[in-house]
């Protein structure tokens, strides 16, 4: 339980952050696929090596790349939209991961590539989650001021530094081995939870790009410790308790967040006062 916090932390830390700017970027849905995108290349390393964490990681890692390179490449060199491509790529990255696994895996092996096991985190992953978590801070930090002018004035950072390409892939980079990250304790299916979820909370109690993330950080660690706390004494999984408790914080959020529904509802009462 203690390193299933710690590793909670530390995805809280390096993911919830770029699950702010993917919601920014209307890049939401980006995240989904990518969690499934990585499937191949860990299965690719699991049947080279079994359950091996840096062959898992690094498979992962690989196909992560190849399919976001791939997709942003057929969105630049055609017309169409880069959540199409995304789709499209992410698909046939899933289907062939299932395929890759089913060929010499089990049901359990399935079960645990997509669904991963938070209490199962042993050190070494802890080290490559503590270590992504601080290199993601890092470059985060950097590209930050290019990031955001990319996405809010793509034009005035072409013509001020040359376009926003590589902050791009930079981004998209970092989305990759995060989701790489959180691959180990939540699986590929739920990976992409601590990274949306807490963001598209954090919208509803700041206008502040600063405040949304830290909110989101906060928010990923909250849902962290109530998850394993809940799982711990419900005798439930842990990891989709967490990923339970960080929809329920965005449903609260939605509500009565300060600028959730309530909000709207007593503006709307007043102005037709």
């Amino acid at each position: 339980m203690r390193r299933a916090l710690v590793a909670c932390l530390a995805m809280a830390l390096g993911s919830a952050p770029i699950g702010v700017v993917l919601m920014l970027r209307r890049m939401s849905l980006f995240g989904e696929a990518m969690s499934h995108a990585i499937l191949p290349g860990a299965a690719a390393g699991f049947l080279v090596a079994g359950f091996s964490l840096p062959a898992i990681s690094i498979g992962g890692v690989i196909a992560g790349l190849v399919v976001a390179l791939a997709a942003g490449a057929a969105t630049r060199a055609t017309d169409q939209r880069e959540d199409a491509s995304f789709a499209a790529f992410y698909l046939m990255a899933l289907a062939l991961g299932v395929t890759l696994i089913s060929t010499r895996g089990s049901a359990v092996d399935v079960m645990q590539l997509l669904f991963g096991s938070v209490l199962a985190v042993d050190e070494p992953a802890l080290l490559l989650m503590g270590g992504v978590s601080t290199v993601s801070l890092l470059a985060f930090a950097a590209i930050y001021r290019p990031l955001l002018v990319d996405g809010f004035d793509p034009d005035f950072l072409r013509d001020a530094r040359g376009g926003g390409t590589l902050y791009h892939f930079v981004f998209l980079g970092l989305v990759v081995v995060n989701l790489v990250a959180a691959f180990q304790a939540l699986g590929s299916l739920m990976a992409v939870g601590l990274m949306m979820l807490p963001a598209l909370a954090a919208r509803y109690w700041t206008r502040s790009l600063i405040g949304a993330l830290a909110a989101a950080s906060g928010i990923a660690l909250l849902s962290g410790y109530c998850g394993l706390l809940v799982s711990f004494h419900a005798d439930l999984p842990s990891g989709p308790a967490i990923v339970l408790f960080a929809g329920f914080a965005y449903l609260v959020s939605l509500v009565a967040g300060r600028q959730g529904l309530v909000r709207l509802w007593q503006e709307r009462r007043h102005l037709e006062a």
